[in-house]
């Protein structure tokens, strides 16, 4: 191969991926169910079709950027060839949590469970991440003195871009970023459940850690999304039981023990008020037992 299309770093403590950017041809990267342990940046410049992200699916044209968490389940279908750009890159290489106030696109690119996945790229932005991956190729080829940095202040000028990006085209998004009290208490409690929906299950719990009343929270809550924060709660905790059932074939007890719940039945009714099914009968309707049929 004359050019080289796929640049790696691999942390050398674990062995794990670091960072890693490629460019694609064609969509044998996506076309099955994605569910990697870093976070992942898809430029698709040419070509269009389906995402399927958790159990959503949406139409995407030429020049759609995709942004998923670690763990998260996607694939990308299409009768047409697409081209474009992926990065990859571990929490332990940039931390979203960490640099938050840096690059404010926890809540908005990524962990945001009520926005789709993407932004449309406009020529602006497409300039700025080709200039971007560029300047990232490069220096993956040439390790010199403080090249971790050198491509952590790249990778933080793309999110910021990105960000902006999808504040502009999903205004509900740029909520979360606006200075006034509440959107930031509602992305602190976004967060405070992306981190603690396995093992805190009530609203009196993300008050206390908020270091807000439970009341307070509750109305803010709910005149912001029009939902209760035990719906939030539930709603989180049924996507990964739903994830677990589509995706493994652990037991519902077991996806019910690693959700906090030590009673299988108590766990059972739980899913089907949730998610008006059972969880054997999720299972074998879309998930794990129906795919290796």
């Amino acid at each position: 191969m004359m050019n080289q299309t796929a640049f790696t770093l691999v942390n050398p403590q674990n062995g794990n991926l670091a960072f890693k950017l490629f460019s694609f041809e064609d969509n044998s990267f996506f076309d099955h169910i994605q569910r990697n342990n870093y976070y992942s940046l898809i430029w698709v410049k040419e070509g269009s079709g389906k995402l399927k992200a958790d159990f959503a699916e949406y139409d995407f044209e030429p020049d759609t950027l995709f942004a998923f968490s670690p763990y998260q389940p996607y694939m990308i279908a299409t009768d047409a060839q697409v081209k474009g750009v992926a990065i990859y890159f571990h929490p332990e290489f940039f931390c979203i949590y960490k640099h938050h106030k840096e690059v404010s696109c926890n809540g908005v690119l990524y962990n945001n469970i009520y926005n789709p996945p993407f932004v449309t790229v406009d020529e602006g932005s497409a300039a700025t991440f080709d200039m971007l991956c560029t300047q990232i190729k490069t220096e993956m080829q040439n390790p010199d003195l403080a090249q971790y940095e050198l491509l952590v202040s790249y990778l933080k000028i793309f999110l910021i871009t990105a960000a902006r990006l999808k504040t502009q085209q999903q205004p509900e998004a740029a909520a979360v970023l606006s200075e006034n009290k509440e959107p930031f208490i509602l992305q602190k409690l976004k967060d405070a459940i992306e981190e603690n929906f396995k093992i805190k299950h009530s609203p009196a719990d993300y008050a206390a850690l908020l270091h807000i009343t439970p009341k307070a929270l509750a109305k803010i809550t709910k005149s912001y999304f029009n939902k209760t924060l035990s719906s939030l709660i539930n709603e989180r905790i049924i996507i990964e039981a739903k994830r677990e059932l589509y995706l493994t074939n652990k037991t519902v007890k077991e996806i019910a023990y690693e959700l906090g719940y030590e009673d299988e039945y108590y766990f059972s009714r739980f899913f089907k008020v949730n998610a008006d099914v059972s969880p054997q009968l999720y299972r074998e309707t879309v998930g794990y037992a129906k795919a290796m049929a």
